[in-house]
């Protein structure tokens, strides 16, 4: 049961195309994504020096250390160490959140983004919302009032078929935390914004909104509905 967890959470990084794996004596191992744009395309609402701190640093970093946790709940597996898989879950959550976090957050932003959504998703958002405006400010205000660090996200309930918001903390991953599908996310750590907007977290969330690709959005709801 512990172990499965671990395989979840695998699963759903593996599914996610376009992440970086590299297969190697027969484990997956995961890998860096490349940005779909230059460090310095988002500017001015993201620098090039955070995109390529956080990309090249913090990012790797969580895959880096997701690797080395999997690599020790292999051996702990193959020792049958319960203590030792109780142990690593908590490295898991966290890298493996990390890791699959800012794989989804790079594609939701472009330099060629911002404005309004339109076809299905711009509906279910009047539906879900009442408007745009409305969504927009749910999910600003949510990341606004993270408490230290994390995420704050529109998805998709595949249960109800409807869009919601929720708040993570640190890297918890949205679909193993609440059920629900990520199809936009603001990362508020400090790492994300600080070196630009120093403590103004507002400030950052609101620039956000003008690199938001809503075509990618869009695609994420429609593959949300078909596993529906």
């Amino acid at each position: 049961m512990l172990s499965s967890s671990a395989t979840v959470l695998r699963s759903v990084l593996t599914k996610t195309a376009g992440y970086g794996t590299a297969v190697t004596c027969n484990r997956t191992k995961h890998t860096l994504p490349d940005l779909p744009y230059d460090y310095n395309a988002l500017e001015p609402y993201v620098s090039a020096e955070i995109m390529q701190l956080h990309h090249s640093k913090h990012h790797n970093t969580y895959v880096n250390n997701l690797n080395v946790a999997e690599e020790k709940l292999a051996e702990a597996v193959a020792k049958n160490s319960v203590n030792q898989i109780i142990q690593l879950q908590p490295a898991l959550k966290f890298n493996g959140g990390g890791h699959l976090n800012h794989s989804i957050f790079w594609e939701v932003l472009s330099p060629s983004g911002g404005g309004l959504p339109s076809g299905d998703l711009k509906e279910m958002i009047i539906r879900d919302f009442d408007s745009f405006d409305k969504m927009k400010k749910q999910v600003s205000d949510a990341a606004v009032a993270v408490q230290g660090s994390g995420w704050s996200w529109l998805g998709y309930n595949p249960v109800s078929g409807r869009l919601r918001i929720a708040a993570c903390a640190n890297q918890d991953p949205l679909l193993p935390t609440t059920g629900l599908i990520p199809l936009f996310g603001i990362d508020v750590w400090e790492h994300a914004y600080y070196l630009q907007y120093k403590n103004v977290r507002p400030d950052y969330v609101s620039a956000i909104w003008n690199i938001v690709n809503w075509e990618n959005v869009a695609s994420r709801l429609q593959e949300a509905k078909m596993e529906n």
